[in-house]
């Protein structure tokens, strides 16, 4: 049901989430905590009635730690990328790695991209 708001709601509901969790995340761990998600969900309006809102952490925190990988949470509501998008990705990554060593640095990257 998230997934299919969040799918209606567009990619800046999405990218919003995200950015709300690494400004609560102090720590940078990359985990957000069971009372951080709900006060995402409400900020984001995001209505999910409190006996799916368990059901839901359930599912995402399947390791019982009462935390949730913000990776995990963006793949488990955005699911994989289809095939078009990961050649895309792939077709930039071998330009960005310019000794084709298999890594790239932040040096390297910034000097092809800019967010501006």
């Amino acid at each position: 049901m998230l997934r299919e708001t969040l799918r209606k709601r567009g990619v800046r509901v999405v990218t919003g989430l995200g950015k709300y969790f690494r400004q609560l995340d102090k720590s940078r761990s990359g985990f957000f905590s069971q009372a951080d998600f709900k006060e995402a969900l409400k900020l984001f309006h995001l209505e999910v009635p409190e006996g799916d809102f368990e059901a839901l952490w359930l599912i995402l925190d399947h390791s019982k730690t009462d935390k949730v990988d913000y990776g995990e949470f963006i793949h488990a509501v955005v699911g994989e990328m289809n095939e078009y998008r990961k050649a895309f990705v792939r077709k930039a990554y071998m330009k960005l790695d310019f000794n084709k060593t298999g890594s790239v640095p932040m040096i390297d990257i910034r000097k092809c991209y800019c967010a501006k």
